[in-house]
């Protein structure tokens, strides 16, 4: 019978000691049993799957195990006594749990005080198990303070929760607190594989570490995903299950793909790192995951830039390492700071686009614009000065003819800020020159603060099509420097994320981000004008004049209100 049970169920611990990844927890509530110094209420904290409610249920086997009075009585996992045994197969009498998340009114709580004013039938205690206890209404909290506070002497309250946070203050303050923590991921693999030897399963440690690191730390999913894993049906001629299994279960992506994409969009190439990405979808990866796996990934890009070499860790193949290490030489902490940025902001945006695949898209193209964009060069180009016959000239005073020669490739021998390589000689296109320099003149002319800044500029500029995006598309969540967030709006024109990237660059010489928000966002401007005109039309309607006028003229309609700026 027992072996019919899902993994999860069949290995969960009968003993504080199997209680992984919680120890100081399991030593501190056995103590206060042994000692008797036990408090009215337990509540425990964390996240799914880290045994919470398994740890309640230690708790009340602890409190009413028969040996604690009888000390000829043997209990253990082997043969448990008569109120432990009832307790793991929840048919105790005096043991109650309850689901919060379905009996969330005053009404259950009442019952259950009601229930707590007799004494344990066959236990020592009493013992009530609220689980997700978070979902209790307002006035159910405040049915159960009095009781938890001073409960009959022999009534023990076990509360679990994955939200503290929406637990009142007036509830924590009567309990005695337990955060269960994730547990870490070299205890979690000894774990599964311990599983997986008694369960004579077959699975590389690669398989292992993948299924450990999509548990987040979480126990039972970790297990659950072993047993998953255990049942797939691989071909006859491979002896076991690898990580590519893995892989294609769970629907995330190969690191050594992900840091081949990674590479090509660091080298700027469009086509290559768009067909990469293809060739992961079509391999099933989901969006959630594969944009969590670029996070670890610019966290390790992080790791390595600035601890230096990244040492064995569980999670990295040597080969993977080596990698990061021969990548990490093309880039810096200010581009993995905006990737960081773009990725957050990517996440909430799948949940607002409907085809995941083209957020992703979208993404790595916004990826490539923003690594295009190459502050070291916009550094250089403040060095340097071109005259309107092109004659280029550096700071120390000394010139380069534009010769012949020289036309095709400019060779400018000026020593740039720190961040550039070792070499002091930078080729650079002379219509690149002149276009960094451009940057540089017009940013120091500009100054961009909002919306109607950024639409003066444009128009200024002779942007027409970006103004008017701007005007009539745009419904703005939130304007800050370097950042803008606005909600999504199929009417904008495909290209205008990357146009007003660009021509923000160009007008203020640093680069911006722009987000799609999941926020309604305000009227576009467009849409405010049109309102306050009504307004205005509104106002003048009341005046004496104007209704002189209408009567004079019954068939006329005031259409528009301007100012006459020569009164």
């Amino acid at each position: 019978m027992i072996e019919n049970k899902i993994l999860a169920l069949k290995y969960r611990p009968q003993e504080f000691k199997d209680l992984i990844g919680q120890e100081i927890i399991s030593k501190t509530i056995l103590n206060a049993i042994k000692l008797n110094k036990t408090p009215n209420a337990y509540l425990l904290t964390g996240i799914r799957g880290v045994g919470k409610t398994t740890t309640a249920r230690l708790i009340a086997k602890a409190l009413n195990c028969l040996k604690n009075d009888e000390k000829n009585i043997n209990c253990s996992t082997k043969i448990f006594c008569k109120s432990c045994d009832e307790i793991v197969n929840s048919n105790h009498i005096d043991v109650l749990e309850m689901d919060a998340a379905s009996k969330t009114g005053i009404d259950d709580i009442r019952e259950l005080i009601e229930n707590s004013k007799y004494s344990p039938t066959s236990a020592k205690y009493k013992i009530f198990i609220i689980d997700e206890v978070h979902m209790l209404s307002k006035q159910a909290f405040n049915g159960l303070l009095k009781t938890l506070e001073e409960p009959p002497p022999k009534l023990k309250f076990i509360l679990a929760t994955t939200e503290v946070k929406k637990i009142p203050v007036t509830i924590l303050s009567r309990c005695q607190r337990f955060d269960l923590k994730r547990v870490k991921s070299e205890n979690l693999f000894m774990h599964l594989k311990e599983i997986t030897k008694k369960e004579n399963g077959i699975i590389t440690d690669k398989a292992l570490n993948l299924i450990v690191r999509a548990s987040e730390g979480s126990v039972r999913d970790a297990i659950s995903l072993l047993d998953r894993a255990l049942v797939l049906d691989i071909e006859e001629d491979e002896k076991q299950i690898q990580d590519y299994h893995i892989r294609e279960m769970l629907g995330v992506a190969d690191k050594s793909r992900l840091l081949l994409l990674f590479k090509e969009i660091l080298d700027g190439k469009e086509e290559e790192s768009l067909a990469s990405l293809k060739k992961l979808i079509d391999l099933g990866v989901e969006a959630k995951y594969f944009l969590n796996d670029i996070l670890e990934l610019l966290y390790l890009f992080s790791r390595r830039v600035n601890l230096g070499k990244i040492e064995k860790d569980l999670m990295l193949s040597e080969k993977e390492i080596e990698l990061i290490d021969k990548y990490s030489k093309d880039i810096n902490m200010q581009d993995l700071g905006l990737f960081w940025q773009l990725t957050i902001k990517t996440l909430d945006d799948i949940n607002i686009v409907e085809n995941e695949n083209l957020a992703l898209e979208m993404y790595v193209m916004q990826m490539l614009h923003l690594k295009n964009i190459n502050t070291k060069d916009l550094n250089l180009a403040q060095d340097i000065q071109v005259n309107s016959d092109l004659e280029i000239k550096s700071k120390n005073g000394s010139k380069i003819q534009d010769n012949e020669k020289d036309k095709e490739n400019l060779k400018i021998k000026t020593k740039p800020m720190s961040q550039l390589k070792n070499t002091n000689q930078i080729q650079i296109k002379k219509d690149e020159l002149e276009q960094k320099v451009k940057i540089n003149k017009q940013a120091s002319k500009s100054s961009i603060k909002n919306l109607e800044d950024l639409i003066q500029k444009s128009e200024k500029e002779k942007e027409l099509e970006l103004k008017y995006d701007l005007e009539r598309n745009v419904n703005l969540v939130k304007f800050e420097k370097g950042k803008i967030d606005i909600s999504f709006n199929e009417k904008l024109s495909k290209n205008f994320v990357k146009l007003l990237s660009e021509k923000l660059l160009l007008w203020t010489g640093e680069r911006w981000i722009i987000s799609l928000s999941k926020h309604t966002g305000e009227k576009t401007i467009y849409e405010k004008k049109i309102e306050n005109n009504v307004n205005l039309i509104e106002e003048v309607k009341d005046n004496e004049a104007t209704k002189k006028m209408l009567e004079t003229f019954p068939d006329a309609k005031i259409t528009k209100v301007t100012e006459d700026t020569d009164a």
